[in-house]
């Protein structure tokens, strides 16, 4: 399936019915009374989580949305029917704003949530509502209210609890395959997870995490550059950031990889990096001893806790998926 992550739609709810102008029609009653009932009211269009859901495509095939128009009243006082209310299916975590995507409008992280996005019309009230002394025989209704209507931009950002995030080709993929069910396009060359990718990782006593690799960052990302812009807010919802880092390539480049990336997400939303985060140097059964231990060395002043795994091996990755549950569910920076 395909992965979209924004779409911009066309929503209008159901106008209301018109009132109704109609007066009693009975045997030896030759001046009834009006008896013209109300219109229906329109339809909602709602907005409704669906954890079912992890991509907005179906919005590329369809994006005019309209609810159901009351319809009429009907003489002997009779009510028209309301409009049919309209649900629109949506992946947790997607944002609604306004047409010039400024304004949030809804924010549905929560997996019931619902928004209503656009209200139906008011039907309008039958002649019977307009009998006064003055007047007993109205011959007027009002006319049904029309329906809100709105263009939307949906942005979809990733809830998980913990991001992983680094330069391409630094066994992210792999990372997320070996800890979870998840199957990622995996290949030995950069930029091969080109979607945002969710696992669910499974460890003892029942316990769970939600894990999304990230596609790989570049310099200029918060810019755009290889869709960065793009992929970079997906790591907005996650708890914990995980840097993974390619230990093979050394130490100067480790540090190099370790900073580009915290630049890159500070200087796209600056709170980001006071996230809790940790450090995983990866590749490590291609990597000497010596070769480790100075790529420890290259990002040890910042504090984090390091750990060195071979995500294709699953060397490490035990006590680092261990670590990381009791970060996401302690709140703790680092261990």
């Amino acid at each position: 399936m395909d992965f979209v992550d924004q779409a911009k739609i066309y929503v209008k709810a159901g106008d209301g019915g018109a009132g109704c102008v109609s007066f009693r029609r009975e045997r030896f009653v030759p001046r009834g009374g009006p008896d013209g009932g109300d219109g229906g009211r329109g339809g909602d269009v709602i907005f409704r989580v669906n954890t079912g859901l992890n991509t907005l495509l179906s919005f590329r095939r369809k994006r005019h949305v309209k609810a159901g128009n009351g319809q009429a009243g009907k003489g002997k006082n009779q009510q028209g029917k309301s409009g049919a209310d309209i649900e629109i299916q949506v992946p947790q975590g997607t944002v609604i704003k306004d047409s010039e995507d400024v304004f949030v409008l809804a924010d549905l992280t929560d997996p019931s949530a619902s928004w209503v996005a656009a209200k139906g019309g008011l039907g309008g009230k039958g002649n019977a509502h307009f009998v006064s002394s003055t007047r007993q025989a109205p011959r007027y209704a009002q006319p049904g209210l029309p329906g809100d209507e709105r263009w939307l931009i949906l942005t979809l950002k990733l809830i998980g609890d913990v991001g992983l995030i680094g330069l391409p080709n630094s066994g992210k993929s792999t990372l997320l395959a070996r800890i979870s069910a998840a199957r990622p396009k995996i290949a030995d060359y950069p930029f091969t997870t080109l979607v945002p990718n969710l696992g669910v990782v499974e460890l003892s006593n029942d316990r769970t995490m939600v894990v999304a690799d990230i596609p790989g960052l570049i310099e200029g990302a918060h810019k755009g550059v290889g869709m960065g812009l793009d992929f970079l807010r997906h790591i907005e919802r996650t708890r914990v950031l995980l840097y993974v880092l390619d230990a093979s390539q050394g130490k100067e480049s480790v540090l190099h990889s370790y900073q580009t990336i915290r630049e890159e997400i500070k200087k796209y939303h600056v709170p980001l990096i006071e996230k809790p985060q940790a450090v995983a140097l990866n590749k490590i059964d291609i990597t000497d001893e010596v070769s480790i231990e100075r790529a420890k060395e290259a990002v040890a002043e910042e504090g984090h806790r390091i750990y060195t795994i071979s995500a294709l091996t699953g060397s490490g990755v035990s006590l680092l998926i261990e670590d990381l549950y009791k970060i996401v569910n302690s709140g703790i920076d680092d261990l």
